[in-house]
């Protein structure tokens, strides 16, 4: 009897001790899983970070700073500094009322709505709804190559789309990173682009790791980059950013290098002033230079649309050049992405596309800053490529920084002397840094040869005292892949033969038929001219130049051949046939309801009569039949 009680004693410790076994276990997986899944809860972000609302979309920076006893404004070292001063119900946002951040008042309603981004739906953002608003959009067009009106729609906060590896937001980065000051030199740049790029760095930049944002205006034009900047910035952004001007225009070259040295940061961060920084875009970037103080760095650019403003994740992608010395981007090796962790680790590229990069502020004075004889814009990324790879610098890209950028279809401004700087500028990049190899230069720009390039003796200098490398163990060693003049044209051919796009897939085909007039949309002149305006006529099945094709990325091509296009730049031109080329803007049209929107424009396709015939045109979107399609399948 004795021995079966302690069997039975012995069996219940066995379950028992296995039943809290699993109980264990399952608490341990359920925390281990919540430590490893991204911070995503808005409550969270906001508890750890007390300086910023983050209240789902759009988020309002408020100072990182308060004023000390003697009434000077100070950063704040940590981040419970703030704590006590925010104890308010998340819940409670939408009541009337006053916030206080430290020593900051932020209503909630009757909030500035430009400065905070709100009431628009993103479908809605760029639709012209009065005369005016087609006047800003097209004078925005002109004056700066972008979409203006949906710029200052969107405000100066804006949620963007994380577009980094989800490895990254597992990284650790050091406590203890170097200072940074962030430079951003413009020129008749729009008031919302430079705005919302300065409150994107505040917004998602840790306030410890910035020493001060420089705004250098190039001698701009546009009154309100002068006083009406000044002000602004002192009531709202001051003492961490600071305006300087010009006393004449510079260049974007020259006004980089000034703007350097006026910086007080361990590590200079150049960008551009139509950007928009993403999460945790700083701090890999510093991470790399403080191993290193001879390693460039710089992020992947998104593709901020010049439209839409839609916010696009770029693939992983280097620097290269032509021999014309223009920068192109290239594909990676295959062998370099082998594995999941080649996807966050940081590459060597061969040259930066200039606009956005981070580099230690004593080896960019000591590695010759910029080249100041150069004029305006253009070839000084590829001189600053050259000089530091082969000058003993490293130049990385680093995939888990990315930053948005607005690329434009043209600049919106030239050199005042209308000279051809680029070329001039690559001229002085080829005497100095190319050696022999500037004979392919002039082989692919032979006119030229002749032509003046300036003072270049204190460049060749400065490479003799760094005792740079020579080109060719440039391309020897850097860029191994660059094919010389004889060798590029099969390699072209051969490349564009295994990279050719496919184009995007038909999602339904057919006829688009207003019917108010019972007639369908046609090709005036045939379906494979370019340029063909487009007209109303009685609908016919049979007819090629009549069937429609909608693609998944929203192009409209005629017989499957040519796509519907609007010119950008001018929004009362008439639609036309032009080739495909799969990157939305001008080629992108949308159904709501019954209407057919064209986001670039902001306008609705519609009928219009011209006298005998009926064109297709763009008017403001309205209830009116002339802008009532159906898409017959």
């Amino acid at each position: 009897m004795a021995g079966l009680r302690f069997r039975c004693f012995c069996y219940g410790i066995i379950v028992s001790s296995i039943t809290w076994a699993i109980i264990i276990y399952m608490i341990l997986a359920d925390v281990s899983r919540q430590e490893r899944q991204p911070v995503n809860d808005q409550q969270y972000m906001y508890k750890r970070h007390p300086h910023r609302l983050v209240v789902n979309h759009p988020q309002q920076f408020v100072k990182p700073w308060k004023a000390n006893h003697q009434g000077k404004a100070v950063l704040l070292d940590g981040n419970d500094d703030l704590k006590n001063n925010v104890l308010f119900d998340l819940d409670d946002r939408n009541h009337n009322q006053n916030v206080q951040f430290g020593h900051e008042a932020v209503k909630h309603n009757g909030i500035d709505q430009q400065a905070m981004g709100v009431g628009k739906s993103d479908s809605e953002l760029g639709m012209i709804k009065t005369a005016e608003d087609r006047r800003l959009r097209d004078e925005g067009f002109r004056r700066h190559a972008f979409n203006e009106l949906v710029s200052t729609r969107i405000g100066y906060h804006r949620s963007v789309p994380d577009s980094r590896n989800p490895l990254c937001k597992y990284k650790v980065h050091p406590r203890e990173l170097p200072k940074v000051s962030i430079l951003i030199c413009f020129y008749n740049e729009a008031w919302s682009t430079l705005l919302r790029t300065v409150y994107s760095v505040l917004d998602r930049t840790p306030r410890e790791l910035i020493q001060e944002i420089i705004l250098l205006d190039d001698y701009s034009d546009f009154d309100h980059l002068k006083a009406e900047l000044d002000t602004y910035v002192h009531e709202h952004l001051s003492p961490v950013v600071r305006v300087l001007h010009n006393s004449q225009r510079e260049g974007l070259i020259r006004a980089r290098t000034i703007a350097a040295r006026q910086a007080t940061g361990e590590v200079l961060m150049f960008l551009d002033s139509h950007c928009e920084v993403n999460e945790k875009w700083l701090e890999p970037l510093l991470e790399r230079i403080q191993h290193n103080s001879h390693t460039v760095v710089c992020p992947i650019i998104d593709i901020i649309n010049s439209d839409t403003f839609d916010y696009q994740t770029s693939p992983m992608v280097k620097g290269g050049f032509n021999w014309g010395l223009h920068f192109k981007w290239e594909n990676l090796n295959s062998s370099q992405l082998t594995g999941k962790e080649d996807f966050v680790k940081p590459f060597s590229s061969p040259t930066m596309a200039g606009g956005l990069f981070a580099i230690n502020s004593a080896y960019f004075h000591k590695l010759g800053a910029y080249d100041e004889g150069m004029d305006i814009w253009g070839g000084e990324n590829l001189e600053i490529s050259f000089r530091i790879w082969q000058c003993g610098g490293t130049l990385e890209i680093v995939p888990c920084s990315r930053v948005g950028h607005v690329f434009r279809k043209r600049r919106p401004y030239g050199s005042p002397s209308g000279k051809d700087t680029t070329l001039y500028n690559a001229l002085r990049v080829a005497h100095v840094w190319m050696d022999d190899y500037k004979e392919f230069f002039f082989q692919t720009n032979s006119h030229a040869r002749g032509m003046e390039y300036g003072d270049v003796s204190g460049r060749v200098q400065l490479r003799q005292q760094l005792q740079c490398k020579s080109f060719k163990w440039y391309l020897d060693n850097v860029y191994p892949e660059m094919r010389f003049p004889n060798e590029s044209s099969n390699a072209v051919a051969h490349q564009a033969l295994h990279e050719k796009k496919r184009p995007p897939l038909a999602i339904r085909k057919g006829l688009l038929y207003q019917p108010s007039l019972s007639l369908c949309m046609v090709a005036e002149d045939s379906a494979i001219q370019k340029g063909s305006k487009l007209l109303l006529q009685k609908c016919s099945r049979r007819q090629k130049n009549q069937l429609w094709y909608e693609s998944e990325s929203h192009e409209l091509r005629l017989a499957d051949f040519l796509c519907l296009d609007q010119p950008e730049s001018n929004s009362a031109a008439l639609p036309r046939l032009m080739k495909c080329h799969a990157s939305r803007g001008a080629q992108e049209w949308r159904f709501y309801g019954q209407r057919l929107y064209h986001p670039s424009t902001g306008l609705c396709l519609a009928s219009k009569k011209d006298g005998d015939a009926i064109h297709a045109a763009l008017q403001i979107c309205s209830d009116a039949t002339e802008q009532v399609w159906l898409f017959q399948t």
